[in-house]
């Protein structure tokens, strides 16, 4: 089982810093996808195309997955599960961390920031222009495997809470955020059980 760690859009790195590394410490088989080119519009689309070129390029077709997804990428992991099981490669499960949430129909990350009440975070300096306004991709179906969810920035206790309320496994390191890494590889481990 490969673990995907989905970086966030707009180039961000995953955080926190060296998480694959200490994960692989753990025995875990992580790949850390490169998605640089969705600054144009369509932000999303572009996203979710480069990060299924990119697992495709980094894990073999038949080697199953779990798609972990930090920040504004959140949104569009069932997008990224959809290009995966096209792909014939099999999603075991999703986990988002410190992320808002997919949410049905075809929202604006506008929308399901005030819906999840993550408006008190501050858009970044360079966003594009339309970023937060354009419609997200649909995927009808998710999720079609389990999903949980990953509190590690008090900001995103709100999602976290709202994962709850999905039934979604939720582990909390905000306390303490040396065991990030351990509480993602024990959180993938009860969600593939």
């Amino acid at each position: 089982m490969i673990t995907v760690l989905l970086p966030p859009t707009l180039g961000a790195p995953f955080s926190p810093p060296g998480i694959d590394r200490d994960l692989d410490a753990l025995g875990r088989t992580v790949v850390l996808p490169e998605v640089t080119d969705d600054r144009t519009a369509p932000h999303a689309a572009r996203y979710v195309a480069r990060a299924s070129l990119e697992i495709n390029r980094l894990v073999a077709a038949d080697e199953p997955t779990v798609l972990v997804a930090r920040g504004d990428s959140g949104p569009l992991l069932g997008a990224v599960g959809a290009a995966q099981r096209a792909a014939h490669r099999p999603v075991l499960g999703y986990v988002l961390v410190d992320a808002p949430l997919p949410r049905p129909g075809s929202p604006t990350r506008e929308e399901i920031s005030r819906d999840q009440g993550l408006t008190g975070i501050p858009a970044g300096a360079d966003e594009p222009a339309g970023y937060r306004t354009e419609r997200l991709p649909t995927v009808p179906d998710w999720p079609d495997a389990p999903c949980g969810y990953l509190l590690t920035d008090p900001a995103y206790a709100h999602p976290a809470h709202l994962a709850g309320m999905r039934g979604w496994t939720v582990r909390d390191t905000v306390a303490e955020p040396g065991r990030t890494a351990a509480e993602l590889a024990e959180l993938i481990d009860e969600l593939v059980r």
